[in-house]
């Protein structure tokens, strides 16, 4: 549930619940995996492993294997092709996620339901809680570099797009966004705009239309931002002439309904005062270092995913983010969330993530080094529980969510590589 009082969200709350979580893991871990295995019982998957209604971490890990996508992609494709029977999930798939395509170089089809929406508002309800208490806003506004992917609807009658997708086209995203001050700039037009150039360069426009009331910039991954801001130092001086004159780029942007959004914007409101201002500033700016905090003076930090494969872009972030904070956002695959960054100070590189014990059901699968001629090359045990894991080891994370099966990791859809610690209740032995 989200955490209000007086009618405003409570970090400290979110964070005292976290901190109940964590220090009691291995109980919340035993209950998340019933819950999993209750609601779902009734799937054929589960029914075919013989579980027979069992719902205890040793009945699980005897007859429920360790399963790959292409393992699972049979049962799948019927869900996809319309097969409304309890197939993998006990509750309805409510649409498909696209994979990012990272894994094997192909996107997959991953089942969605409101599971997934609920353990994805609770990380973004606690990273925010624990970046809040480290970079407190004021109500206001986020510079959001987000975009929707295209859908489609499969031959069983389901909408298919990415992940993120899905989840922003929920009504939980958008309240949560406003309990948590991260409320876009942008209408929906812009993130839903067909064209991702067209809603990049609106982004930027309506972004300066708000400046003195943004307080974070962000997107999903970091090379998102970095990938804004180039642009930027292309198109500056256009939206400046928009602002000037109060009306969009006739060449910019052509879709009807991102010009009708962000025109009401613009008001047909002339405006040379802040475009002078924004030119100005960036006349001033040397190789566009601090360009975000010289266009958003009240913007508090940059956040976005920044560890792995994102880490390539850091340097070039830090440059437009001149002396503001860069925050890693949290860990998660496409098939749902792992963890959150609870040390928002901590820069990019040395990021560690919290592991949420009520999302998912997680196992460790220990990785030692193998001797003789494959020295280097790590060879795999038996994955152990959350609480079961040693500080200073190297492990596969394998996780079970309420809208799939029992899957390493590795053999899921990346977003990227991180460092995870483990719940409070490891980290004090």
């Amino acid at each position: 549930m989200l955490e209000k009082k007086g009618g405003e969200f409570s970090g400290e709350e979110v964070i005292a619940e976290f901190d109940r979580l964590t220090r009691d893991a291995a109980n919340v871990q035993e209950e998340t995996l019933r819950r999993i295995l209750a609601e779902n019982g009734a799937a054929e998957y589960l029914q075919r492993l013989g579980l027979a209604g069992r719902t205890d971490p040793a009945s699980f890990r005897a007859c429920v294997p360790l399963a790959t996508h292409e393992d699972l992609e049979p049962y799948i494709n019927r869900i996809v092709d319309g097969d409304a029977s309890p197939v993998l999930t006990g509750k309805p798939v409510t649409s498909i996620s696209l994979s990012s395509g990272t894994t094997q170089g192909k996107r997959k089809y991953l089942l969605f339901n409101d599971e997934l929406v609920k353990s994805t508002m609770q990380i973004y309800r606690t990273s925010y809680a624990f970046r809040n208490r480290e970079f407190p806003v004021e109500k206001g506004k986020a510079l959001q570099f987000i975009y929707s992917s295209r859908q489609f609807t499969t031959k069983g009658g389901l909408t298919a797009t990415t992940a993120t997708t899905n989840v922003y086209r929920s009504e939980e995203f958008k309240a949560t966004m406003r309990d948590v001050q991260s409320q876009c700039c942008s209408p929906d037009e812009v993130i839903f705009g067909a064209d991702f150039a067209q809603s990049l360069y609106c982004h930027l426009l309506c972004g300066l239309l708000r400046a003195d009331e943004v307080q974070t910039v962000s997107a999903t991954f970091a090379h998102s931002v970095v990938l804004a801001f180039q642009t930027f130092e292309r198109v500056w001086e256009d939206l400046c002439a928009d602002i000037r004159r109060g009306a969009l780029s006739p060449t910019r942007v052509t879709s009807p309904p991102v010009r009708q959004a962000v025109s009401a914007l613009l008001g047909g409101r002339p405006n040379p005062e802040l475009a002078d201002a924004v030119a100005s500033k960036c006349a001033a700016l040397s190789n566009w270092y601090g360009v975000i905090p010289a266009l958003w003076p009240n913007a508090k930090y940059v956040y976005a995913i920044m560890t792995g494969s994102m880490e390539h872009y850091v340097r070039k972030l830090r440059h437009y983010a001149g002396g503001l904070p860069l925050v890693a956002a949290e860990y998660g695959a496409s098939e749902g969330w792992v963890g959150a960054n609870v040390e928002p100070g901590l820069p990019p590189e040395a990021a560690t993530f919290t592991v949420l014990p009520d999302i998912g059901y997680f196992e460790f699968i220990p990785l030692t080094l193998s001797p003789g001629p494959d020295d280097g090359a790590y060879g795999e045990a038996e994955p152990v529980g959350l609480t079961e894991v040693a500080v200073g080891e190297h492990y596969e994370v394998v996780m079970t969510t309420f809208a799939g099966t029992r899957a390493p990791l590795y053999t899921l859809d990346f977003y990227l590589f991180y460092h995870v610690r483990f719940p409070v209740a490891c980290m004090d032995h």
